[in-house]
């Protein structure tokens, strides 16, 4: 009898109390189960320390999942000068009675980073009419970052879209045709379109490639006046892109 009625006290007791108390303190005779149970079943609460302990692991284990790899150097730690990456030879071919032989260079506050150069000429045939042509090159060199956790050549491969992007977004540009390009550096395309500008039809042809961590965009167009014929597009791709594998080929030049 002594212990019969502790008991029916106990159970006394546990029937006027919250069920919630009731689940964890009332559930067995023994105290020492009560713990264990809701442990057990996936349904049970977490108290704050455990959920804590678990969050903390999961935070520990975060930056070794997230370990940085290592950035490497960018390859190419110059640019050429962009008025000579371009042969003389081939710039009399693509833009016959040019203004300067020499080329106007693109004024830049990083000669490091960014360089450019441009031709023009207009050819006068009299009764014949008259060509003109322009020729402009331009180059972009990145370097790795290791607080962006990105080498030069990702960077330059994220521009290098991003000039395509400028290129296809010509205002005007009647008939554009985007085309890839093989042994021009590490990746190239070609974007071709005519423009009315000056009433005159222009033929446009721009070539964007990346070599590494540079990236070249090259652009040639021209048109005919007074009555004569300009250019097909398909005349000034192929001279563009002779004109582009040169320039692509000065920036290993200038680095060796």
């Amino acid at each position: 009898m002594h212990r019969t009625a502790p008991r029916l006290a106990r159970v006394l007791a546990c029937a006027v109390v919250p069920v919630m108390l009731v689940v964890s303190g009332c559930s067995s005779d023994s105290g020492s189960d009560s713990g264990s149970d809701s442990a057990k079943k996936p349904g049970s609460g977490q108290t704050g320390a455990s959920a804590g302990t678990q969050d903390s692991g999961a935070a520990l284990a975060t930056p070794e999942a997230s370990k940085s790899r290592e950035i490497l150097p960018a390859k190419y730690a110059k640019l050429p000068a962009a008025c000579q990456a371009v042969s003389g030879k081939t710039v009399g071919a693509l833009v016959p009675s040019v203004k300067d032989k020499d080329g106007a260079s693109s004024r830049t506050s990083d000669s490091m980073s960014r360089a450019g150069c441009s031709w023009n000429g207009l050819d006068d045939k009299g009764v014949k009419g008259s060509q003109y042509r322009w020729l402009d090159v331009a180059f972009q060199r990145y370097e790795s970052e290791a607080a962006l956790g990105s080498d030069g050549a990702e960077r330059a491969k994220e521009n290098y879209t991003k000039e395509l992007s400028k290129a296809r977004a010509a205002e005007g540009a009647r008939d554009l045709k985007t085309a890839p390009l093989s042994g021009v550096g590490d990746e190239a395309q070609t974007v071709s379109y005519g423009l009315r500008k000056t009433d005159a039809d222009f033929s446009y042809v721009t070539v964007v490639s990346r070599t590494e961590n540079v990236v070249v965009s090259l652009t040639y167009n021209g048109t005919g006046y007074a009555g004569a014929k300009g250019p097909s597009v398909a005349d000034l791709a192929k001279d563009a892109v002779a004109a582009a594998k040169e320039a692509v080929g000065s920036v290993a030049r200038a680095n060796k």
